[in-house]
Parts: C-alpha cells; sequence; structure tokens
C-alpha cells in the first residue's frame, strides 16, 4: 500500500476522456464540481516532458510563482547586462 501513497497526495483521481473528433474532451462533472469549473471557465493546456497538464490560469498563475519563489530574476538579469557591458569594453 505505501507504493501509493505518493499518488494519493498529488493526485485527487484518474478520469478516462476521449477526445473527440473537433478535438474537444469532456471534463466529468465530479471534476468540474471540486474544481469550481463552468461552462466558459478558460483553461490552460500545458505540454510537459511528463505529459499533458490541464488547469485554469489562477492554478498556472499559482504553479509559476511557487517555482520562481526565491529566484532574483531582477538581480541575474542586473548581473547579465553588466557582464555584457564588460564583455563589449573589453573588445
Amino acid at each position: 500500500m505505501w507504493e501509493r501513497e505518493w499518488y494519493s497526495c498529488i493526485v485527487s483521481g484518474t478520469y478516462p476522456v476521449t477526445m473527440g473528433d473537433r478535438g474537444r474532451f469532456v471534463v466529468p462533472a465530479e471534476v468540474r464540481a471540486r474544481a469550481g469549473l463552468s461552462e466558459g471557465t478558460p483553461l490552460v493546456l500545458l505540454d510537459t516532458p511528463g505529459g499533458l497538464v490541464v488547469m485554469t490560469r489562477r492554478q498556472l498563475r499559482a504553479r509559476v510563482r511557487d517555482e520562481l519563489a526565491g529566484l532574483d530574476l531582477v538581480g541575474e538579469l542586473i548581473a547579465d547586462r553588466r557582464r555584457a557591458a564588460q564583455d563589449e569594453d573589453a573588445t
């Protein structure tokens, strides 16, 4: 049973869906209710090395913020620009 513990902590369920003739698939009612999805809710499809992931914009924004947390992107950009300027001055 311990082999499935990792799965249950990151996945709420597995649902079979079938791609329709126009590239559409139906999100099961149970999933829509739990996620608060209704007709017209914008979704984002991520094509990742591990497979396809469908999420709401809010979920994507939270995921990106979590992945960028603790990074100093502005500091890295400034350092890159300073190195480029030094390289340019050296030539």
